[in-house]
């Protein structure tokens, strides 16, 4: 999502560009080096490529780069304490390092880099990565794409530890024309020891969940709280591809907190009930790290609480794999944080106030209880929403589906009355509306905590297989697992269940996970990431020829996650292989990275062909994001197959037409339903492209279906983002285009 983020500004708002005057540049033969503080610097503020502008001091501690200076007038109105104008008038570009000197020695630091396009006019004329410390934290940036406009300030911050010597370290290498920046600040001066850990009293039944699990108690200091809380957010803000992983437990009762999630970071209710977790406090999402831009807020969640937000007011602005489930919110919500936000999923949810989607491009709520409803911009999904708004697709582009045929909510964790941890497992509903608990306990069974195996990094896919060949259920703990084998699950209503995004990487090519045939397995609350040798498949539901019929009990994937690349090298031939019938899949993001560390992306480094196949009959799919795989991204081959919500992405790196060809066919679609189909039903789907490697691309439609009476599919969208790439169609030969010219086509039915 990285680049679609900062074109579709241009698509709904006006995007206007300021033609500037041309700075005066000069060629500096020798770059000057100069200590920036005193040993132990709390602020460090440095004027790239020009003079003292107090509080900035002269440019200094860098090599490499030429210095440009302009007079334009330079708009700061969008920057949270700009710097003085002088600042954003000067500039080093080209390819250059700052080495900032004279930091404690392993300490954290807020990073915030100012910068302004005073040169070019449009959108990717300048892009280029910048590093801090080796780790790649913005890839092919844009300042016009990313400001809205030229001579338009911008900030972007980070968290970055200083090196045993005292540095922090800033690479800026260009991608196109040349990297820029105008001014940088090194703020701070914290301890950057993790977060400590609430100290309970051990009880019989308390688990041992391992370090990254953070239990909270209304018996505690609200302060202590509080302050842990404020660690593992500011720790994990900017965190996007890093390993921490945390999971934020709360015991029933009162809390009044602020409870502000970044990367990897879960907020988990430990009752039976919503109600008998309260959060007197905001539980929410920001997009401060990107100045209001939520489209990369990914991987993190809330479940299960109560929460009554301050001023009637909650915030929850966010992109893929972000679920907001079963939540009774007192207050109003609000999907942005003042710019664009991407891909939202609420399901089980009360909220007694207005939703108001404003600038969320995609969102599904589903078995919802909503005061009211407010907006829309490309496809809103409501699915079983008690007092969802009025179907008005595309104008609002609100489609409403009255009921949920077949669900089953996903397992969660809490604390019975005599104190012991259970994982209660929802009971199958169909035909289903509103929440599952609105008139009480809903049905469903407990498995005490005792009949699970609690896996912990490190542990092996030896120790794993062989609990679960002792009939135990997996409770994976916060962090990443490196699995040399197969997990394999085989027996009938096993629980797979993940805290804090845990996180499967196969080593050598293996399949990380395989469930057998069975009835009602769940695999839930997993990021399964991509290792650098090809796997075949990441998670396979039933081996390929699988015919049992699972109405009555089926197999159910709740936010199950997929990566390739991103965070390091990672190739897999498909992702997720649905062969068992039946199958529910609730909440998935499958994503071939688009950005990420360096070295991590491209045509031939991250390299996936598909991201679902569907060979069962009757799987039925609630909230399906697929993105920047480089043949079909969705391949249904099963009849029956039911599809609520669908949002892709299309590969944007190809580098030209005929490496991205299928057969005679330009490009690939987006979302493939085999020929041998005849019944197939999809509601709210859409596919978007940004060719920024080869604008010229063209993909001759964004779904493929055969023609047959049962295959139908109502209120579908197309979006060619900032017009870069052609959609010629936008289901077989009908519909569209989306281009330069219309980025925007829609299609209320198909047939």
């Amino acid at each position: 999502m990285k680049f679609a983020w900062r074109l579709r500004f241009t698509i709904l708002a006006s995007f206007f560009v300021l033609a500037g005057v041309l700075g005066v540049y000069s060629q500096e033969m020798l770059p000057r080096t100069h200590a920036a503080s005193g040993i132990g610097a709390s602020v460090v503020q440095i004027n790239a490529g020009g003079s003292a502008a107090s509080p900035f001091i002269a440019d200094t501690d860098f090599s490499g780069g030429s210095t440009a200076s302009t007079g334009n007038t330079i708009d700061t109105s969008g920057v949270t304490n700009p710097a003085p104008q002088a600042v954003y008038q000067s500039n080093r570009y080209g390819n250059f390092t700052y080495t900032v000197p004279n930091l404690t020695p392993n300490t954290s630091y807020t990073v915030k880099l100012h910068f302004a396009e005073t040169y070019w006019t449009q959108a990717g004329q300048r892009t280029f990565n910048v590093s801090i410390n080796s780790q790649q934290v913005l890839t092919g940036f844009d300042i016009v794409g990313t400001a809205g406009a030229a001579n338009r300030a911008i900030v972007k911050q980070f968290t970055a530890t200083a090196d045993g010597s005292g540095s922090i370290t800033i690479q800026f290498a260009t991608v196109k024309d040349n990297a820029q920046v105008s001014g940088i600040e090194v703020l701070g001066g914290t301890s950057s020891t993790p977060a400590p850990t609430p100290t309970l009293t051990s009880t019989p039944g308390t688990p041992d969940l391992g370090p990254n699990v953070l239990t909270f108690d209304p018996s505690m200091s609200t302060t202590t709280m509080q302050n842990t809380l404020n660690t593992v957010f500011s720790q994990q803000q900017t965190n996007q591809f890093g390993t921490n992983r945390y999971a934020l437990l709360f015991k029933p009762g009162t809390y009044n907190v602020d409870v502000n999630l970044g990367f990897y970071t879960q907020a988990l209710g430990l009752g039976l009930m919503p109600d008998a977790v309260t959060i007197n406090g905001a539980v929410h999402v920001d997009a401060t790290w990107m100045q209001g831009n939520a489209t990369q807020n990914f991987w993190r969640g809330a479940e299960n609480m109560r929460i009554n937000a301050p001023g009637n007011f909650d915030k929850w602005a966010v992109a893929q794999a972000a679920p907001l489930r079963r939540v009774d919110m007192h207050s109003d919500m609000q999907l942005d944080d003042g710019g664009w936000a991407s891909g939202g999923f609420l399901a089980d949810s009360n909220v007694t106030g207005q939703v108001r989607s404003s600038a969320q491009q995609q969102w599904l709520s589903r078995n919802d209880q909503l005061g009211s409803w407010s907006g829309g911009v490309w496809n809103m999904v409501f699915v079983g929403v008690n007092n969802a708004p009025a179907p008005s697709f595309p104008n609002p582009p609100e489609t409403v589906v009255g009921q949920s045929p077949t669900i089953r909510e996903k397992p969660f964790l809490y604390i019975d009355q005599s104190g012991n941890y259970q994982v209660f497992v929802p009971a199958l509903r169909t035909n289903a509306q509103g929440t599952s608990w609105a008139n009480g306990v809903p049905a469903g069974s407990s498995l005490p905590i005792s009949q699970f195996y609690i896996a912990k990094p490190g542990d092996t896919a030896a120790t794993i297989n062989s609990a679960l060949a002792q009939g135990k259920n997996l409770l994976f703990t916060p962090g990443t697992f490196h699995l040399n084998d197969t997990i394999r699950v085989t027996r009938a209503n096993t629980v797979v269940l993940g805290l804090g995004l845990a996180t499967l990487i196969p080593d050598n090519g293996v399949i990380p996970m395989t469930a057998a045939d069975v009835d009602g397995v769940s695999i839930a609350g997993l990021l399964f990431d991509a290792g650098p040798v090809n796997s075949p498949i990441l998670l396979q539901v039933g081996p390929a020829g699988s015919t049992q019929n699972h109405a009555a009990n089926p197999t159910v994937l709740s936010d199950v996650f997929f990566r390739i690349g991103g965070a390091a090298v990672g190739k897999a031939t498909q992702s997720l292989v649905i062969n068992s019938n039946n199958v529910i899949a609730d909440d998935l993001w499958l994503w071939r990275a688009d950005h990420g560390n360096a070295g991590t992306v491209g045509w031939t480094v991250n390299t996936a062909t598909n991201g679902l196949v569907v060979n069962g009959n009757d799987v039925t799919a609630y909230g399906l994001f697929v993105e920047h795989y480089q043949q079909y991204n969705v391949l249904w081959n099963g009849n029956g197959g039911r599809t609520y919500f669908f949002q892709n992405e299309l590969p944007y790196d190809a580098p030209n037409q005929a490496a991205w060809m299928n057969g005679s066919v330009n490009g690939y679609a987006a979302y493939k339903v085999a020929n041998s189909v005849t019944s197939h039903e999809a509601w709210g789907v859409g596919s978007y492209c940004y060719f920024n490697v080869n604008p010229s691309l063209v993909e001759d439609h964004a779904f493929e279906v055969p023609n047959t009476p049962g295959v139908k599919f109502h209120d579908l969208v197309t979006v060619s983002l900032g017009g870069v790439g052609t959609i010629s169609h936008i289901i077989n030969n009908t519909g569209g285009p989306s281009n330069s010219k219309t980025t925007i086509a829609d299609l209320v039915s198909y047939p």
